[in-house]
């Protein structure tokens, strides 16, 4: 048990693997590239073991990587987390820039998704009359 009352779950990689999606070997790459908030404890035969506080920080890491975070940015915060207390404002910093990153992918997307709606909007249109009238071809005219 934990001081909160919570009992720690001690899991072994692939376990832990199945739960965040990453493979066996991303989660030996994210504890070398120093990723994890702590050791990762080990039994006496040597294999891996983790907690479930483990598996919490890696989901945060899954999505803070599908995000588009440089591993760079991933590494400090992960630094930041490790030192504890009191540098949270330097926290809220990397993260609120990695979120108006993300915010500005999503509107370039969204963007995009209009164009592509309007698009499809053609098509269907000229389908539906049973024309290609007015849509592109690559052909030559007039030859």
């Amino acid at each position: 048990m934990t001081s909160t009352g919570a009992s720690v779950q001690s899991l072994g990689i692939g376990e832990v693997a199945e739960r965040t999606g990453l493979s066996v070997h991303a989660l030996r790459f994210y504890e070398r590239e120093g990723l994890l908030v702590g050791p990762v404890q080990r039994t006496s035969g040597g294999r891996r073991r983790y907690t479930s506080l483990d598996v919490e920080w890696l989901l945060i890491c899954v999505k803070l990587c599908e995000s588009g975070m440089p591993l760079a940015d991933l590494k400090y915060f992960a630094e930041l987390v490790r030192h504890g207390p009191g540098n949270e404002a330097e926290r809220l910093r990397l993260l609120d820039g990695h979120r108006q990153r993300v915010d500005a992918q999503i509107q370039a997307l969204e963007e995009c998704r209009s164009v592509i709606a309007w698009k499809v909007g053609v098509y269907a249109d000229h389908l539906a009359r049973g024309e290609a009238d007015g849509l592109w071809d690559p052909r030559p005219r007039g030859t």
